[in-house]
């Protein structure tokens, strides 16, 4: 009877809070009386800001966030501080409500590199730039059941967030301007310029469970080079993060709840340092050269399933006795290399703007397992390592740019045309190097093989793989009139794996007045498939709860993601990948009615034709298809199931963006900035493609995609709605910072409709929305800033798993909870800038 009561409390605190800090000042205003004159600064800072000039989405040398022809935020280096985080893309979640980035745990490596998505779709349909530059691709595929599923995204969390400037994200496709990947939008980073200033910071924090303890230490700095002609910055960066834990006890019986908590879901330990470089140099006047660069290491333990021993009603294996009697909780050490440079000349020839450079970077990922055993290599030699070297994987990429662009004076129009053009070269590699042979080692015995928890990739898996792409691009851009501006885009892309494509787009932009503004868009674009999608394989060890597409009962089974290309894949019905092709269509409103009062609404459509996908699992253990792939001459397999990826069908989302923002002034009583912003994302899978015929002639169990792809992955397992609160105070020294963020209701589904049963608790569930408080207050004293502060201050949980999805009650909750489940988390930080 009381449940509704506790759960209204925390969000009543939550608005208490806030509307504290919108009502305090306010009561300040009126013992003090107005200050016509801070009031006018305040105002004249805002504006200040819209007139920021923005260089994502225009090749324009003017064009200001106030003008934009499409929605784009800018967040400053202050706001992604300000959210207490020490990570990018969690820092960029609590302030952009159409960005996700949820927290699985438990699924491999995707708790190492987490995804971030935008406007609900794919991880790698965001193009991330830096300065303006193509960033490379992680190495890491995610292939679990995670959000992201089957994507091989960037890695935002190399980018130090010392070394930022301010952050551009533009909520709209970009092909036509940028090329492959652009389709949900842009992230564009822009690191901090000049050999003036800099900042020396320590944080610390944990948990209030008591564990997930956390250091960081960040530096950056300017140096001014030869008489002021340039300047190189420095950003430097540690840090440490131990793991959280979450898990519960296996609740089957007694027997098993007595054998306490051996499984572990929360975040992984991690050990990470960065350092990024930024430099200029004015050779001539009109000629500067430029570079900037990162190298970083990222070393993460990861938990995999437990494995139970001879202690337990159900021995995973004999054969533990001698090493595990009591059972093992395998770790899968992934260590990360990231390192880039890119070095250009710039500058300006009769009106000409013109940009020359080169661009390479890469991913290097080594993976151990460490606390584990190979059974079949036990049972062949009579002992197995516990460590295992499992293969490393590699992702590069390089590329050469060259961009022109002036501004030219068209006698038939009232303002200039910004004519744009330019070519680029892109080549990328993919590579997966073997693991020992006790990684992956599987015998004839038909004893389980591999290393338990992950196996490493054998001789087989072995793959260096590379292509290149040469892209050829026109941008016209200006204002047709005094009230309306205009661009149009084109860019043709020839890559040497699946040939030609071409995107364009048009924008436009009506101002009424000065304060109020229509502007919409309609572009076409790609996604080319990634090399990993194309050429990654692996076995994994995953949870198949009761329902799943390959048939088989409720348990820990091996599975096998095997490339397009392989001779199993054939076998089974596979097709070379294509690339997804998009249609983008926005209409939005800007209106700026007074100097610090701000709101834009913006409403999309994306349509995205060849979806790529990982397809349903196909069960390898029937008889039909075990004699059909052994007469192909493919024997003794080390998995259960097999998948691949596939061009599955095709999508539609479907939203709308909502930004508002107020700055009040209260003279002597402080400043307060209130913000607003929301976002309501629909995704439908309107169209499956139909099943490989072979398939189908096997009689095997298999979909495309199952019910949990096209309902769940695809559409709904990420919140269809998000609403961030924010209110920042500022008096003097002083600043209190709170923000209140609503995660709308996301679904887990059952993967066919078949396998749904209500008797046997076989049903989707549907997790309830969520308001998460975040606090903290700073003191500034000479040079120096002290911050407190709590995140989810008031220790909210997304709902428990239902126990058809907790693996008999071990992982109590989902991987798909766009918060994570580890609870408040309190904080402390020291800067010292100058």
């Amino acid at each position: 009877m009381n449940k509704p009561h506790r759960t209204l409390l925390p969000t009543a605190l939550a608005a208490a809070v806030l509307l504290a800090l919108a009502s305090t000042p306010a009561a300040a205003q009126d013992n003090t009386g107005s200050n016509t004159t801070t009031t006018d600064a305040a105002a004249a800072a805002k504006a200040k800001q819209l007139q920021t000039v923005i260089v994502t989405g225009t090749r324009s040398s003017d064009r200001t966030v106030s003008s934009s022809l499409t929605p784009i935020d800018v967040v400053s280096a202050q706001v992604l501080q300000q959210t207490g985080t020490t990570d990018l893309p969690t820092a960029l979640a609590r302030i952009i409500p159409s960005l996700n980035f949820p927290r699985p745990a438990a699924a491999d490596t995707a708790d190492t590199q987490r995804p971030a998505q935008l406007r609900g779709l794919s991880p790698d349909q965001v193009l991330v730039l830096v300065n303006g530059k193509r960033w490379h691709p992680g190495a890491i595929l995610l292939n679990n059941g995670v959000i992201g599923r089957g994507s091989q995204p960037v890695d935002l969390n190399t980018i130090p967030l010392s070394a930022i400037d301010h952050i551009e994200v533009l909520r709209d496709g970009a092909s036509a301007q940028y090329g492959s990947d652009a389709i949900a939008g842009v992230i564009n980073v822009i690191l901090k310029k000049g050999p003036k200033g800099g900042d020396v910071e320590v944080s610390g924090g944990q948990y209030s469970a008591g564990d997930g303890r956390q250091w960081l230490g960040s530096a950056n700095f300017g140096i001014p080079l030869g008489n002021d002609q340039g300047w190189l910055r420095l950003a430097l960066e540690s840090g440490n993060e131990d793991n959280t834990n979450r898990a519960g006890p296996d609740n089957r019986s007694p027997a098993w709840r007595a054998l306490g908590v051996n499984f572990r879901q929360g975040d992984p330990w991690v050990h990470s340092n960065n350092v990024l470089l930024n430099a200029q140099y004015d050779i001539t006047p009109n000629v500067q050269f430029y570079t900037f660069g990162h190298y970083g290491r990222r070393n993460s333990i990861s938990p995999a399933f437990f494995r139970y021993g001879l202690n337990s009603p159900s021995p995973r294996s004999p054969l533990m006795a001698s090493m595990y009697p009591d059972g093992f909780l395998p770790l899968e050490n992934a260590d990360s290399f990231d390192q880039s440079l890119v070095a250009g000349l710039r500058g300006t020839l009769d009106g000409w703007r013109w940009d020359v450079s080169a661009n390479a970077g890469g991913n290097r990922v080594s993976y151990e397992t460490q606390n584990s055993m190979n059974f079949a290599y036990f049972h062949d030699f009579g002992s197995s390592p516990a460590v295992f070297d499992d293969g490393i994987l590699k992702a590069n990429q390089q590329s050469f740019d060259i961009d022109i662009a002036k501004d030219l004076q068209v006698g038939w129009l009232p303002n200039a045309v910004t004519v744009a053009f330019g070519t680029e070269y892109l080549r990328q590699s993919y590579q997966i190097s073997p693991g020992d042979l006790p990684s992956w080692y599987v015998g004839t015995s038909g004893t389980p093989g591999g290393a338990q928890g992950f196996a490493g990739w054998q001789p087989v898996n072995a793959v260096n793989a590379a292509r290149h792409d040469v892209a050829e691009y026109l941008d016209f851009e200006t204002n047709l009139t005094d009230k309306l501006g205009a661009s149009l885009a084109v860019r043709h892309e020839d890559y040497s794996d699946f040939g030609n494509t071409t995107s364009g787009s048009l924008s436009a932009r009506y101002d009424f007045t000065d304060s109020f503004a229509l502007r919409g868009s309609a572009s076409t674009g790609f996604r080319a498939p990634a090399l990993g999608q194309e050429y990654f394989s692996q076995v994994s060890s995953l949870y198949f709860a009761n329902g799943n597409s390959a048939g088989l009962p409720a348990g820990i089974y091996n599975s096998g993601l095997v490339p397009v290309g392989s001779q199993i894949a054939t076998l089974l019905g596979s097709e070379a990948l294509k690339p997804e092709k998009s249609r983008n269509y926005t209409l939005g409103a800007v209106w700026n009615p007074t100097g610090t009062l701000n709101l834009s609404l913006d409403v999309y459509q994306i349509y995205i034709d060849n979806r790529i996908a990982l397809s349903g699992a196909i069960s390898t253990t029937s008889p039909k298809v075990v004699s059909y792939l052994a007469a192909n001459g493919i024997s003794n397999l080390n998995y259960s199931s097999v998948n691949y990826f596939t061009n599955a069908g095709d999508t539609r989302t479907r939203g709308v963006d909502f930004v508002g923002s107020y700055v009040s002034d209260f003279g002597n009583a402080g400043t307060l900035t209130s913000t607003l912003t929301a976002n309501y994302n629909q995704n439908k899978v309107t169209s499956v493609k139909p099943n490989p015929a072979v398939l189908s002639n096997l009689g095997v169990n298999f979909v495309r995609l199952n019910r949990q792809d096209i309902e769940g992955y695809l559409a709904n397992s990420s919140p269809r709605s998000k609403l961030i609160w924010n209110e920042l105070y500022t008096m003097g020294n002083w600043s209190v910072n709170g923000t209140l963020t609503r995660y709308g209701r996301y679904t887990s589904y059952v993967s066919s409709v078949a396998s749904y049963n209500p008797a046997k608790g076989v049903v989707d569930q549907t997790f309830s929305p969520k308001w998460i408080f975040d606090l903290s207050g700073s003191y500034r004293w000479q040079d120096w800033t002290f911050t407190l502060g709590v995140d989810n201050a008031l220790n909210v949980h997304p709902d428990k798993n239902i126990a058809n999805n907790t693996n008999n009650g071990t992982l109590p909750y989902s991987t798909f909870s766009p918060f994570g489940y580890n609870g408040a988390y309190a904080y402390g930080k020291v800067r010292y800038s100058w």
